[in-house]
């Protein structure tokens, strides 16, 4: 077999066309929080640490199925606009525990309507069907 032949099903390839769909999806959303200065990943963040509360980084980052690393560097944005902080966990120290603070509280708050304006304009364009296979695949468990 010749090598052009044996890639041929590549440009099918699953993840690939996750990947795609995901950005896709994700630029809708930060063209809708654009305005209030947030991108959809500090959204997320922020809408699970008001649902959460005080919240150990780690099991903020199985929450929202992310690696430690990249919710660290996404935190440390948030931080940085006064709107999450971080703190150890007085029971203990080696545990660190992420919240909103009242700013962060405020911007999300203030962006809600835009995110549900996006999540609207998403499901429009998906349909019903696919917004459940969204919801399916996004709840499996492919190791």
């Amino acid at each position: 077999m010749n090598e052009m032949a044996a890639f041929t099903d590549c440009p099918d390839c699953l993840c690939q066309a996750s990947r795609s769909a995901a950005r896709s999806v994700t630029n809708v959303f930060d063209r809708h929080l654009r305005p209030h200065g947030l991108r959809v990943t500090q959204f997320t963040i922020l809408a699970n640490l008001i649902l959460r509360g005080a919240t150990p980084v780690t099991a903020l980052a199985e929450a929202l199925g992310m690696d430690r690393t990249t919710l660290t560097r996404n935190l440390s944005l948030l931080e940085q606009n006064g709107w999450a902080e971080t703190r150890n966990d007085e029971n203990d120290a080696r545990t660190h525990l992420v919240s909103a603070t009242a700013k962060g509280r405020a911007a999300a708050n203030d962006a809600l309507p835009a995110w549900r304006e996006a999540q609207d304009s998403v499901a429009a364009m998906l349909g019903g069907a696919d917004v459940a296979a969204l919801r399916r695949l996004a709840n499996a468990k492919l190791t």
